[in-house]
């Protein structure tokens, strides 16, 4: 991880999210998998991304706006409150558009409901 890691740890300019605040994040979606029965992705990559998309928005827009759409004006859509993670169809019907939550019967659920720091951090390494 070497200075790429402290330049990101110590939230450098155009370094991505800090490392706190991914693990923030991490332990949410961990957390969150686990009180609504979803898994994770069996592509570990898939959750990772998600995952850093997440705490990017925390921490550039004040809150976890869905990194997997396009927002003509992100803060209106933070305030707005729909696409804050867990979104409303994730709330109501258990349907993540980012594949972070899978319930039990989608094909790409891994049966995981943890994922670990490092391999978060790893998977996104460059993005």
């Amino acid at each position: 991880r070497g200075a790429r890691a402290g330049a990101r740890a110590a939230g450098g300019e155009g370094s991505g999210p800090s490392d706190e605040t991914v693990e923030v994040m991490r332990k949410f979606s961990e957390q969150y998998a686990k009180r609504t029965g979803t898994f994770f992705c069996v592509d570990k990559g898939v959750t990772s991304v998600v995952i850093k998309g997440l705490a990017e928005h925390k921490e550039d827009l004040g809150a976890p706006l869905c990194p997997c759409r396009h927002y003509d004006d992100k803060e209106a859509e933070v305030k707005n409150g729909f696409w804050n993670c867990p979104c409303v169809p994730m709330r109501e019907r258990k349907e993540c558009h980012c594949m972070l939550f899978l319930t039990e019967d989608n094909a790409f659920q891994g049966g995981e409901q943890t994922i670990a720091l490092e391999e978060v951090l790893n998977e996104t390494e460059g993005l």
